[in-house]
């Protein structure tokens, strides 16, 4: 199904990992449609370098073990595998205090618990596998606004100095939570400041990390160090998520790579032995930023553009990947029965559905970092009693494992089924 009265079908507003997973996602399992992506850095899969050279900075998401299961079904995986370090473990502990948790892969018969994939390599693949797909591409260029019409919407661009007009039946903002296109369009976000601010930076230990995934909860915020870099080479390599009060922050910016390192072994302790390097440091204010109503006629939020969240869960992308496949299975069904993609209708069951999903999810993400944040000593020993118990009780554990693995959610749409066909070309 297309509708010739307008440009294109679907316009996404950004490019990155959630704009380019939704592209091909679309392009496999609803080919009929056409589907522009505006996108505001000057990326075209036209232009895409030859060879990878991976970066000691680079950044890195961390992935569940229910999205390894979509990008499987997408045909990607195995791409993705070659720059995704494993979780064999989770060891989740409170500071000075006896209580701690541990999750092992081999309990639940899983290869893994999760992965640490490279952002620049993520985004390198999706490209590379939207070279074989009709999807179109405005870059650089951004979306500056957005009119209804009969049948859809249109969609004002900038590029450059230049402006004009595409028109479609559907506009997905897909560009995350800071450009202020979701404010322009009269979408009302909640925000609660958690007064906290997330440094990120790659880091090496004396020890193994041993496939390793660390969340360390402290009076002064929680912190996680997650296995990075290539699993054969860079067994000595975490990522870090350090949460710091602002004065916290401007004292560590202020310091020296080595006092830097000294600092986070005083906060972390010994249990990847000895800090020895700190890589480029980056940072940003914490905040939990919902949306209630993602949706409205012929325009639908997804990712960080929907809901933002604390990062040292790790939910973050996992919950935006999972609501891209229940947007993408209401888009199939729209095609299926000749609705348009922006009716209310459609988009109004894709919140519905994957409103549960994020309310857990946010609810699940925020009572940790709330919970773990307090450092009243009856909570603390609460929290102690809480974590002995999820090393103690088999259901409690599980329960928690499958928050941690993103699968104890609904089960996504995309099936290899729907993936195997190949995509159809629109030369238009």
């Amino acid at each position: 199904m297309t509708d010739t009265r307008t440009d294109t079908d679907l316009i996404i507003a950004g490019g990155g990992l959630a704009g380019a997973t939704l592209a091909l996602v679309l392009a496999r399992v609803v080919p009929e449609l056409r589907v522009t992506v505006v996108e505001t850095f000057p990326l075209s899969p036209d232009a895409l370098p030859e060879d990878y050279q991976p970066s000691y900075d680079a950044r890195s998401t961390a992935l569940a073990w229910g999205s390894r299961l979509i990008f499987e079904n997408l045909g990607l995986w195995e791409v993705l595998a070659e720059h995704a370090t494993p979780i064999h473990h989770i060891h989740v502990s409170d500071r000075g205090r006896f209580g701690a948790t541990r999750l092992h892969a081999r309990d639940h018969g899983q290869a893994a618990l999760g992965y640490v994939a490279d952002n620049r390599w993520m985004g390198l693949s999706l490209m590379r596998a939207l070279l074989d797909t009709p999807v179109s591409w405005q870059a650089p260029a951004e979306v500056t606004g957005m009119t209804p019409m009969p049948g859809g919407v249109c969609v004002e661009i900038r590029k450059g100095d230049e402006h004009y007009s595409l028109t479609g039946q559907c506009l997905v903002v897909a560009d995350g939570g800071r450009s202020g296109l979701r404010e322009q369009l009269g979408f009302v976000t909640r925000t609660e400041d958690y007064g906290q601010n997330a440094l990120i930076a790659n880091v090496s230990t004396s020890d193994a990390h041993g496939f390793t995934a660390f969340e360390r909860f402290t009076e002064a915020g929680p912190m996680a160090l997650l296995p990075h870099g290539s699993p054969v080479t860079a067994e000595n390599q975490s990522a870090l998520v350090w949460t710091l009060t602002d004065s916290a922050l401007e004292q560590i910016l202020a310091l020296t790579d080595d006092q830097r390192c000294q600092a986070l072994q005083e906060r972390f302790g010994w249990r990847l032995g000895r800090f020895t390097r700190i890589g480029e440091c980056h940072h940003y204010p914490l905040k939990l930023t919902t949306v209630d109503e993602a949706v409205r006629p012929g325009v639908a939020l997804v990712g960080n553009a929907a809901h933002a969240l604390h990062p040292v869960a790790g939910q973050g992308f996992n919950l935006a990947l999972r609501g891209l496949m229940t947007l993408v299975e209401q888009f199939r069904r729209a095609v299926d029965e000749g609705s348009p993609l922006g009716d209310l209708s459609i988009l109004g069951e894709y919140q519905r559905l994957h409103r549960q999903d994020w309310q857990q999810t946010v609810q699940f993400s925020d009572s940790l970092i709330r919970v773990f944040g307090q450092s009243l000593p009856p909570l603390a020993a609460a929290r102690d009693a809480g974590l002995v118990g999820l090393d103690l009780f088999p259901g409690a554990k599980r329960w928690f494992a499958r928050k941690a693995m993103g699968t104890g959610v609904r089960k996504p749409f995309v099936s290899r089924a729907d993936c195997s066909k190949e995509p159809a070309r629109n030369d238009q």
